[in-house]
């Protein structure tokens, strides 16, 4: 039963096909698919720690929303206790009213909940938001091409002036 239940979600959920509503919107094509990761965090005293993660895209609702799971470590690196613990996903909706991303990032394990406006600036993908204290947030999406990109996480202490790198990833596409 169990099995049933998770494909008729699965199958209500997920779309192969971008909705002709985001006709020229189409913002986070590029994604779909899985990804392997090296990830990169910096932590408030500037000290790096590296990790692996995979990051899996895809088109849901209609093909009117994007939604992503990310994993740090990922699960073949799990352990009982984790370190820099990510298990979360990002719903990626477009508003047709504002022509911009609506963007949530959730992350049950640690509590995170991040809002974000996407659009995109030249060639990069860029978010901007805040995290519930109000400290401003981007994260940008560059160097993109068809199998590699690099997503960028950035806060501010001085109301987005200057950005202080906190998380950068390199993503690599699995191979379809």
């Amino acid at each position: 039963m169990t099995t049933l239940i998770a494909a008729a979600f699965v199958s209500a959920l997920q779309s192969h096909a971008p909705s002709p509503d985001l006709a020229g919107n189409d913002l986070y094509a590029f994604l779909i698919g899985s990804w392997d990761v090296d990830v990169l965090d910096v932590d408030d005293q500037g000290v790096q720690h590296r990790a692996r993660g995979e990051w899996h895209f895809a088109r849901i609702l209609e093909g009117r929303a994007v939604q992503d799971v990310w994993i740090s470590p990922p699960r073949s690196d799990r352990k009982a206790a984790v370190l820099r613990n990510r298990y979360g996903t990002t719903l990626r909706m477009f508003d047709p009213k504002a022509k911009v991303w609506r963007v949530t990032w959730l992350n049950p394990v640690s509590g995170a909940h991040d809002e974000l406006v996407a659009r995109r600036v030249g060639v990069d993908v860029v978010h901007e938001g805040s995290r519930p204290d109000g400290t401003p947030i981007r994260w940008t999406f560059t160097d993109i091409r068809t199998d590699s990109c690099t997503w960028r996480g950035e806060a501010s202490n001085d109301g987005g002036k200057t950005w202080n790198l906190e998380t950068e990833f390199r993503l690599r596409r699995v191979a379809r």
